[in-house]
């Protein structure tokens, strides 16, 4: 993980202590906030592979902090570390703009893993251009997306998706391969993979006439163009 730059956003210091000794011994540089509000000036101004983001803490919430970097146009992956074990706070925490979460205490191993595919996922590995399918319009270089000219405001994960999706169109893409793309050998659940497709079909599909995100039941997802 050498020149990978991390923000740390936790207010416990023996967390944080914890996660700068285990990701510096990798090469990772490493910033530090213990409150919402200062983790959120440092992301918002600075430049980071990666923010791991403490749901619970001081001045402003994790929550909040990841909702008003995507309100902004932050685009930098976020891995949301909780205490709770709620189905619901772990979607809110996705519909806020996480891209993945680890319930504490976690496996140092398993939380780079997450940290490595996150961040792999967000640079990109395959080469840059432009993917096109009918009216829909990827820009890999600029990670943006459009549909009939109208720009799409899409997290990181539901971006990852639209990609390997149009990159497949119009075939099928099962749900286990599309959880493999997106989390390698460390699927976090059904459950969060369903709360992106969610996000991704509200920005997709539900401001136009006619769906281009179809679920093929029981087996997974594809890009289908809808004769009019």
């Amino acid at each position: 993980m050498a020149l990978t730059q991390l923000l740390i956003v936790e207010d416990n210091p023996d967390v944080a202590g914890i996660l700068a000794d285990f990701f510096e011994a990798q090469g990772a540089e490493v910033d530090f906030a213990a409150n919402g509000e200062l983790g959120y000036k440092l992301a918002s101004e600075g430049s980071f592979d990666l923010i791991i983001l403490d749901l619970m803490l001081p001045k402003m919430d994790g929550l909040t902090v990841a909702k008003k970097l995507r309100h902004v146009g932050c685009t930098t992956p976020i891995l949301m570390l909780t205490a709770l074990d709620d189905k619901q706070d772990l979607l809110n925490g996705f519909a806020s703009g996480a891209d993945d979460y680890l319930a504490k205490p976690f496996d140092l191993d398993v939380l780079n893993a997450r940290v490595t595919a996150l961040i792999n996922r967000h640079q990109g590995k395959v080469a840059q251009g432009v993917l096109k399918f009918g009216s829909l319009e990827l820009d890999t270089a600029k990670h943006q997306v459009y549909r009939s000219g109208k720009k799409l405001a899409l997290t990181p994960a539901c971006y990852q998706i639209l990609h390997y999706l149009m990159h497949k169109a119009p075939n099928i893409v099962k749900r286990e391969e599309l959880i493999e793309e997106l989390w390698g050998d460390t699927p976090p659940g059904n459950d969060i993979l369903r709360s992106h497709m969610y996000q991704l079909r509200n920005q997709l599909d539900k401001p136009f006439d006619t769906p281009i995100l179809i679920t093929v039941p029981k087996i997974g997802f594809k890009l289908e163009l809808t004769s009019n």
